[in-house]
This record gives C-alpha cells, sequence and structure tokens, in this order.
C-alpha cells in the first residue's frame, strides 16, 4: 500500500513539474505599510488551486502564465488582486492593515463575544504557528508544546503497559483534567484511559492532544486562564484551541525519520496535506502514517537487592548473579514502547447563502502500541509449567508482552450565519476514544497448564455527544453581547476481559477485567451563559461571562468571570486583570472505575491492589461519600509591554484555589493492632489495601508567567529573532485534608507524602525557554534552550527523612530548514543535542545534604542502598525511577523532514 501511495506521489509531482514547464517564473516581495517583510503570505493563482507563501524574508517565487491573476491574502491585511502582465517577471506588493480581520487571531478562547487581537485580550494568549510546532523536531503535537510553552509540561513514563496510549500533561501544574481542549472551539473529547500508575498526573485523565497530526495544524490558541464561565467544566486552568488549515493554498508531502544517538527508537512517518477551493467554499484533509520503532533504557540490576528478601526476591545469591551475568539489566524493556499509527483529519466549509456556512470537521486516529511488563526472572517466577520456554532449553523465565490498541475519533458540522449584525453558531459534535489491551507471552498461574498464553483483558470507551449554539452582536460601538448554550451526554464502558485473564490471579502482569468491575455508566448536562463586554473607552475595556449548569449526576454548578484591559501610552502598554470562579466535574472514570492493578510497589516488589469505585458497597461501608465538583476561584494580573514593533513583552501573575479537588487517594490498608472499625471493614469485605476517589484536598497554586519576544537584530547583515519564556511557581500546596471519620480514627489518610509529591512537586519548579532565530540567505536556524526545574519525589519506601530531587537541567535544540527551491525544504532537527540525561539526589531533609546516586556511578557510601533500590525496583529505572521525570531519558534524538509543496 505504501509502495502504491509513493508511485501515485511521484506520478503526481512528474505531472506538476511538466506542466510548470509552460509557465514562467514570477518572484517579488510582500511588505506591510511600515515596509516590514510578511512571512506566510498566501500567493494564490486565481481560479487555480496552486500557489505559494513567502519565506522569512517576504519573498515568494511562483510559475505563472500571461494574464493570470494573483491573490495576495494574510491574517490581519486585506486582501489584493493583481493581475500579471506579459513578459513582467517581478510583483512586489504592499498589504494594508485591516482591524476587522486583524481581531480575527484569537478565535475563541479570549471571550464569547466579538473576537479581539491579542493586545486587547483582557486574559493571556499564546499563539503558536504550524512552523513554531515544527521547529521542535518533535514527532507528536504534545511533546512539540513540551518545548514551546514554559507552563505546559508532559514526559513520558519509563512504564509501558496501557500507559503508553497516554502522556499526562498539564498546564500550570494542574493536572491534565483541568484544561479545556477544543477543536475549531469545539470540545474534544476525553481519553477513556484513567492514568492511575504512582507517577504524575495519577487518578485523571484529558483528550489525547498527540494524536492530532501535526500537519493539520494552523495554529494553536493557549488560554492560560480559568475560563469555566465561558466553556463549562474542565477550564480550570486554561483552554487550548487548536486551529485546523482551512483555506487550499497548496498541497504538500512531508517525509520524516529519525533515529537516537544510541541507534534505537527509529521514527518513520510520511503526511500529506491537501485540499481544494470551490467558489468560496473549502476543503482541507490531512493524512498521516508514522511509526517509532522501541528504544529501551534499562538500567543495571543489583544482585544483592534481587537475593535480599526485603528488597528483592529472597532468591540464593549465586542463583542472581549467574541470570544477572547473561542478563545485567534482568531481561527489562522499558524506554520508548513501539508505535505505529494512521492519522485523517478533514476540515471544510461551504457558503449556503451570502450569510450562511456550513462548516464541517472529521478526524479519526489509530494507534498501536507493543510494550513490555517487567521481565519475570526465574528466581522470581520459578517455573513456566512448560508453556513459554522452547522444548530443550533450559528455563529463563519469560517476558509478558502489552499490546493497546486505540480508537480515537472526532467530528463536528455546524451552520455559521449573520443577520443584522446577530452572529448564530449552532453545531453538534460527536467524539470518542475507545482501548482495547492484549497480553502475551505469559501466564495464569492459578490455572498452572491448562493456562492460556494469550490473554483479552478488556479495555475502556468513553464517548461525548454536544450540542452548541453560540449568539454575539455588538449592539453599539461599544457594548457587545453574547450568548448561548450546551446540552452534553457522556458515556464510559469498561470492557470484560475473557475468563481466563480475570479468574485466580489473573494474567500475570495484567490481570484481567472482571464482569462485576465491566460495565456502561452515562449522563448528560445542559448549560447556559450569557456574556458582555463594554469599551468604557477606547483604551478601557470591562468583561463579564455569567454561566449555569445542571448535571444529572450531581445537581446544578453556577460561575462566573470578570476581566479587564487598560491601555497606556498609545497602546504601547497594556494593563490587564481577570477573576473567575470555576468547576471541574468529577470524570465518569473517576466515579465508576473500579479494578484490579498490578504495579511495583518499593520493597515488596510487584503487587495487585484494588480500586473501589465511588458507587460501591465498599465505598459506602468505609463512608466514602459521593463525589461533587471540584471548585475554583482564579485571579490572574498581567501587563503587556510593545515599545515598538520588534518587542514585546507579557508578565502575567495567577493565583488558583480549588476546593474539593478530587484525587485519587493513597491505599488504606488495616492497621498493625488489626482491632479499628476499619480493619473489621477491610477484613469483612475482604480487602487487603484499597484506594479510592474522594474530594479530598483544598489547594493553592501560583506563579508568573512572562514572555519577551525581540525581532529584526542585525547580525552580520542578517536579522535575528530572540524569545525567552518562562514560568515559576511560588506556591503549590494543599491547605487541608478531609478524610473519612472511619478512616481518620484508625490514624489512617488517603493523602500521604507520596500523594502530595505527586500532586504538587512532580513537575518543574520552574521553567524557561530561550529560543533564537536566525537566517542566512534563504537557510533557517532556530536554537533553543529549555532550562527544566527541580523536581522531587518522596516514594512509597523512603524513610520520612529522605527525599529525592531531579536537579535543573539544560536540553538545547537545534533545528536548521534548507529550501532547496520555492517547493523542497528540508529541515534538520538535533533534539536534546548534548545528550543531557535526567539526574537525581537523595536529599536528607535534616541536614540538607544531597547525594547523587545512580547505576553507573562509583558508590561511596551505602547508605541510600536499599533506599535507592526500592524506587528503581534494584536497578530496572536508574535513569528516572519507577515515578518518571521532568524531560525524556532518551538522549539526543536526530530527525529529519523533506517536504514537498504541490
Amino acid at each position: 500500500m505504501l509502495k502504491n501511495a509513493f508511485t501515485i506521489l511521484t506520478l503526481l509531482i512528474a505531472s506538476l513539474t511538466i506542466s510548470f514547464a509552460q509557465n514562467r517564473s514570477l518572484s517579488g516581495t510582500v511588505k506591510d505599510e511600515k515596509a516590514a517583510p510578511l512571512a506566510g503570505v498566501s500567493v494564490q493563482i486565481k481560479g487555480v488551486n496552486r500557489g505559494t507563501v513567502t519565506d522569512n524574508e517576504g519573498k515568494y517565487r511562483i510559475d505563472v502564465s500571461d494574464n493570470a491573476t494573483l491573490v495576495f491574502s494574510f491574517i490581519g491585511f486585506k486582501p489584493q488582486e493583481i493581475g500579471v502582465k506579459a513578459g513582467q517577471s517581478a510583483i512586489d506588493v504592499t498589504l494594508a492593515e485591516n482591524a476587522e480581520l486583524l481581531s480575527e487571531v484569537v478565535i475563541a478562547v479570549g471571550s464569547r463575544n466579538s473576537k479581539r487581537t491579542i493586545t486587547d485580550s483582557p486574559i493571556p494568549v499564546d499563539i503558536l504557528s504550524a512552523t513554531d510546532l515544527r521547529s521542535t523536531g518533535q514527532p507528536t503535537f504534545d511533546k512539540a508544546l513540551q518545548y514551546r510553552v514554559p507552563s505546559f509540561n508532559t514526559v513520558n513514563t519509563p512504564v509501558n503497559d496501557a500507559t503508553s496510549l497516554l502522556d499526562p500533561y498539564e498546564i500550570r501544574n494542574m493536572g491534565p483534567s483541568r484544561t479545556l481542549i477544543l477543536i475549531n472551539g469545539k470540545r474534544k473529547n476525553t481519553s477513556a484511559l484513567m492514568y492511575i500508575q504512582t507517577s504524575p498526573g495519577r487518578g485523571e485523565s484529558g483528550a489525547d492532544i498527540s494524536a492530532i497530526p501535526q500537519q493539520a495544524i494552523k495554529r494553536v490558541e493557549i488560554l492560560r486562564d480559568g475560563a469555566s464561565a465561558q466553556y463549562g467544566s474542565d477550564a480550570i486552568a486554561g483552554v487550548m484551541n487548536i486551529i485546523l488549515k482551512d483555506k487550499y493554498d497548496y498541497g504538500s508531502a512531508t517525509l520524516s525519520a529519525g533515529i537516537t544517538a544510541k541507534g534505537d527508537g527509529q521514527l518513520f512517518g510520511i503526511a500529506v496535506n491537501n485540499g481544494a477551493n470551490f467558489g468560496k467554499g473549502y476543503l482541507n484533509y490531512t493524512i498521516d502514517f508514522s511509526r517509532s520503532a522501541l528504544a529501551n533504557r534499562p538500567g543495571k540490576v543489583s544482585a544483592e537487592a534481587e537475593a535480599d528478601p526485603d528488597m528483592g526476591f529472597g532468591a540464593p545469591l549465586a542463583q542472581v548473579k549467574a541470570f544477572l551475568a547473561q542478563k545485567p539489566d534482568a531481561g527489562n524493556i522499558n524506554g520508548q514502547p513501539e508505535t505505529t499509527s494512521a492519522k485523517f483529519l478533514i476540515n471544510g466549509g461551504n457558503p449556503l447563502s451570502d450569510n450562511t456556512e456550513f462548516y464541517y470537521t472529521a478526524a479519526y486516529v489509530y494507534k498501536k502500541v507493543n510494550s513490555f511488563a517487567n521481565y519475570r526472572t526465574p528466581y522470581w517466577r520459578t517455573t513456566d509449567d512448560g508453556l513459554l520456554t522452547p522444548a530443550g532449553q533450559p528455563y529463563m523465565g519469560y517476558v509478558p508482552t502489552f499490546q493497546g490498541d486505540l480508537n480515537d475519533y472526532h467530528a463536528t458540522v455546524g451552520l455559521r450565519s449573520e443577520t443584522n449584525g446577530w452572529k448564530t453558531d449552532l453545531s453538534f459534535t460527536t467524539g470518542g476514544n475507545k482501548q482495547l489491551y492484549t497480553v502475551s507471552n505469559t501466564r495464569n498461574r492459578s490455572l498452572g497448564k491448562n493456562s492460556p498464553i494469550y490473554f483479552k483483558p478488556g479495555g475502556y470507551s468513553f464517548s461525548h455527544n454536544v450540542g452548541n449554539i453560540d449568539i454575539s452582536k455588538a449592539v453599539t460601538d461599544k457594548l457587545n453581547v453574547a450568548f448561548g448554550s450546551e446540552f452534553r451526554a457522556e458515556t464510559f464502558t469498561v470492557y470484560v476481559g475473557d475468563t481466563a485473564s480475570y479468574v485466580g490471579t489473573g494474567a500475570d502482569s495484567f490481570p484481567g477485567i472482571t464482569p462485576n468491575n465491566a460495565g456502561t455508566n452515562t449522563r448528560f448536562n445542559f448549560g447556559g451563559y450569557v456574556d458582555l463586554g463594554y469599551d468604557v473607552t477606547k483604551d478601557f475595556l470591562i468583561n463579564g461571562t455569567f454561566r449555569a449548569e445542571r448535571y444529572s449526576d450531581f445537581g446544578n454548578a453556577t460561575v462566573f468571570k470578570i476581566s479587564s484591559r487598560y491601555k497606556l501610552l498609545d497602546d504601547k502598554l497594556t494593563l490587564r486583570a481577570s477573576y473567575s470562579t470555576g468547576f471541574r466535574a468529577p470524570l465518569l472514570h473517576q466515579i465508576y472505575q473500579q479494578l484490579a492493578q498490578a504495579s511495583f510497589v518499593p520493597g515488596q516488589g510487584i503487587q495487585t491492589k484494588g480500586i473501589i469505585n465511588n458507587v460501591s458497597p465498599q465505598a459506602f461501608a468505609l463512608g466514602v461519600p459521593k463525589l461533587t465538583p471540584e471548585k475554583s476561584a482564579n485571579f490572574t494580573f498581567g501587563l503587556g509591554l510593545n515599545p515598538n514593533r520588534n518587542l514585546s513583552i507579557t508578565l502575567d501573575y495567577y493565583n488558583i484555589k480549588v476546593k474539593d479537588r478530587i484525587v485519587l487517594g493513597s491505599e488504606i490498608a488495616g492497621t498493625a493492632a488489626g482491632n479499628t472499625a476499619l480493619d473489621k471493614i477491610l477484613t469483612t469485605n475482604g480487602i487487603v489495601a484499597v484506594s479510592f476517589f474522594s474530594n479530598a484536598l483544598n489547594t493553592t497554586t501560583s506563579g508568573l508567567d512572562f514572555v519577551i519576544s525581540q525581532r529584526n537584530l542585525l547580525l552580520g547583515g542578517n536579522k535575528l529573532g530572540i524569545n525567552l519564556a518562562g514560568n515559576y511557581t511560588f506556591e503549590n500546596k494543599y491547605t487541608s485534608v478531609k478524610n473519612t471519620k472511619l478512616i481518620a480514627d484508625a490514624g489512617k489518610s488517603v493523602f500521604d507524602r507520596t500523594q502530595n509529591a505527586l500532586l504538587f512537586t512532580s513537575r518543574p519548579k520552574y521553567k524557561m525557554i530561550l529560543g533564537f532565530d536566525y537566517q542566512i540567505k534563504k537557510i533557517i536556524f532556530n536554537l533553543n534552550n529549555t532550562l527544566f526545574g527541580p523536581t522531587r519525589f518522596h516514594q512509597s519506601g523512603l524513610n520520612e527523612n529522605t527525599d529525592t530531587e531531579f536537579v535543573p537541567r539544560v536540553v538545547t535544540d537545534l533545528s536548521v530548514s534548507i529550501p532547496f527551491s520555492s517547493k523542497a525544504t528540508l529541515t534538520l532537527n538535533a533534539s536534546n543535542l548534548f545528550n543531557v540525561m535526567p539526574k537525581w539526589n537523595f536529599i536528607d531533609l535534616k541536614t540538607g545534604t544531597k547525594t547523587h546516586y545512580n547505576a553507573n556511578d562509583n558508590v561511596p557510601s551505602q547508605k541510600y542502598f536499599s533506599q535507592y533500590n526500592m524506587i528503581t525496583f534494584n536497578g530496572r529505572y536508574s535513569n528516572v525511577t519507577y515515578d518518571g521525570s521532568h524531560f525524556s531519558q532518551l538522549g539526543t534524538i536526530f530527525n529529519a523532514q523533506f517536504n514537498l509543496k504541490f
């Protein structure tokens, strides 16, 4: 199939080349009214689906015939049509600004009523272009954001099972479920996977933004402010609005290839973006295929720890050493799993009349992940009952495999119209995410020789259907009004595994979902809002929004937002502030998911523990109350400074208070005495240790975001751009913990130091990005340095006086873009150019002493020997510990992209 696709593409390019040869070349430069070159201007031949865009110097080249008409268009400027005269070889153009079009830069995230520019916005909004994302060299959209937005954080965890299908991300340290994701202003569905590993993002879920093909993205707008009043649940930390390519300018095919400096993790991909314009209608589509190979980063395993009965398996040391002599990493495979994905996306619109447009968007993603569980060494699982070892071969243990199959879809249809100044947007959105799992090369030990070695342990799905109507009007030159409503129905399904996967002890490495833990649950909600914006003067704006929601499972929620900005010094200085209340409805996953989970417990190895759902008899017996919405109060204050057209500075302080924050608590087990009411209930229900969701915390998060951008500095006769952006967290903590009486009376708590570390200190204390853009002739250089601040962990098993800390590190990325012609460009990327790896220390909390310790160092002292082995599973996860780190452990990655326009 791939071979045929290349053949078709080659024939298409050849036919286009022959066609262009019959025309002649025309070039020119496009500038604004201040004589500054404009990059990215669309240059289209009228009536023909062919064109180009200007480069960083505003220059373009295009093949035309006599009597052709060129259309020059760019966001924020009035379009121009210019006829080509016979024999003409150059056309230079000056585009005039259009205030009405310029206001389209921020589509929806700033306010629900009339659209405003970034300067006019009373709240902080980041705008990232497709070029910004591509220059990171990162293979997926979420990883590109990691190196472009300081307050955005995500990282691969070292555990490669279902977690490989969703990497938790967050803005401003608020967790993945508190950032609302929109596609063209419409809500994206949440992933079916609830993240339950003991690593950042535990107990939450979010939309799978890695599933969105980068070639389809026109720009990304990130609102760094609470927006529940505008959009409802999930917008406590902010909103990310992904704007897709629309009007067709040119088609392109991109070939990608990459590899790590260690020679693994090979990446190959091909993406095609194309479309057509018909009248005033358009269609833009993207097809993206990619595959990344395994990148393995295991550590060296300690034989002494493996043989120790407390830290390891209590096996004879000689047996352990004999095995590790053959497999120093104990056969473990952890790092980046093998991933194959296919992504399809369509975005289009068609006018039905002079003032009505029908629009539509559809996206589908299939992703398959192949990875491995921890290797079952022969002294851990002492037999495989002859099921996994070839006849005549000595038993050497086995490594269970894990396969995840993900299907994700999103689609919107709608009508936009304008009558007498009233703008109406009526839409319907549907979306879903389904994940099914397969484990193989393993066994159900309780079935003995009758066990299969291939299991289907079940999976999860989440879907929603959303109806929206939004109406707005500029009532006067000063007053803007908007109002609307939303209906949303959600469904969460847990699929039962095959019988052999859950009966008895279950499939070794990934026990299946039992019938009593499977099922389908639904809910719906209806909400409405009103939004008023009033320009008191041309410099002073006040905006207010009120929203009311009704949920079928917990009742009502009402929130509001007030924001303002004041411009000074001829618009060179803008002061802005906002105050809002917000809410986040508990996820259906958090209410209904119940399971047994196999995971690594420091000092105890792999253990199977449970999560009881919020409506179970066991939760009722423990006195766990029903989940209610989180409530938030969000205050921001900032300024924007534009002393000249080449320099811009923004500085924004934020303070977010969350009441009744939903967390997946620490495991609750019986007491040592075994004589409390808690012990009685656990024993009666056959529970050894259990976790559950509750509205356990009140929290406070505050910090500072800043962005400084300097453009067009002259250096060596060429122009240099400098960008400095950063986020610093002042405070991220809980102010109170709520335990049920039964648990508190037993001296237990749902929130321990490990949960505190995962929630509040496992993301960088600060993060800064210093970037340089430099162009020599037509070659563009991008150099970015990302400083990841310290993160703290207190893993289960560490003593009370010890923490671990990942120290600050700078990761440098270099990108070089080389245009061979106006249609062919090669981009070379080196991510993490200097092969910087995460580095962590043990911290003695009494003395403040820091001790660096990993598997590759000479150990001067045995002080932390046992604790090191507890948190790295005896060295298997020595690079990042079992909980993950603040950036990837893969080291330097080289990749190249060849883009061909047609």
